[in-house]
């Protein structure tokens, strides 16, 4: 536990300034975790023989940086994905050591994690940044708390047993009940003076519950490929894989349900 809070402070150090100095440092930011994330999950696919284009993920989210940071909009994002995808399968058709099954796996890595961190980064410009993060991050991470402790002291039944057999319903009743109290408590400190209570605590529900979904997927993966982390870069939470799961869920989920409440 003192090794997962330490790291979880050395993290924090580090992300919170680059987050809150400019658009260019999120992005950088946002950026280096996506470049982190396709290398552990080609990393991983390559220790069971799939050999992955590494390449066209560092390519994908290389130029998502230059749209994002240039606000280029329209279909510029979808013919660079379409890019992508055509560079993996044209790979899988010439490389004989990467063959259907690596510009497959490619594929799909282009789309989780490399696609979710795209929009990130894009969330990361918009108008209402602050927000969505503020929303997403903290309700998410004290959703992982409180699910943690209520799965500890009072789970009982598996909500996906053949995915991840530890995490239970009540942990993550424990979880959601607590990001109703999170969004309560943003808006009492008046942390987003913008934001009325009901979209406080409506999207830190919505958006934690929907983290609580990320961390399930991601571990649906881990099952396939039959690994409990996906490194060990952060010392007691794993790889950023296993970090940002829930993260990638939660934050594009938050910017839709300020979009829908109107903030935006």
């Amino acid at each position: 536990m003192k090794k997962r809070v330490f790291s979880a402070i050395v993290l924090l150090s580090i992300t919170l300034p680059c987050i809150l100095l400019s658009e260019y440092s999120r992005t950088i930011l946002f950026a280096v975790a996506a470049c982190l994330c396709a290398y552990e999950w080609a990393h991983e696919f390559g220790r069971k023989g799939i050999a992955c284009v590494t390449w066209v993920m560092y390519l994908f989210v290389t130029g998502e940086v230059a749209l994002v940071l240039l606000h280029v909009d329209g279909a510029s994002h979808q013919i660079l994905f379409i890019g992508c995808i055509y560079c993996c399968l044209i790979t899988g058709i010439f490389l004989k050591n990467v063959s259907s099954r690596g510009a497959l796996c490619t594929a799909a890595g282009l789309a989780y994690p490399c696609t979710l961190f795209a929009a990130v980064m894009k969330i990361g410009v918009s108008e209402i940044w602050f927000e969505t993060l503020t929303l997403a991050c903290l309700s998410t991470w004290v959703c992982d708390s409180f699910a943690m402790f209520g799965g500890q002291r009072f789970g009982k039944h598996a909500v996906a047993p053949q995915i991840s057999p530890n995490k239970t319903v009540e942990g993550c009743l424990w979880g959601a009940a607590s990001s109703l109290v999170t969004g309560l408590i943003i808006y009492c400190v008046k942390l987003l003076p913008d934001v009325s209570l009901a979209v406080c605590v409506l999207t830190a529900f919505v958006a934690s519950t929907m983290g609580q979904i990320g961390d399930l997927a991601e571990s649906s993966v881990k099952r396939l490929l039959v690994i409990k982390d996906f490194s060990n870069l952060i010392p007691g939470h794993g790889g950023m894989m296993d970090r940002a799961d829930s993260l990638l869920f939660s934050i594009p989920t938050a910017y839709l349900c300020l979009n829908i409440f109107g903030l935006a």
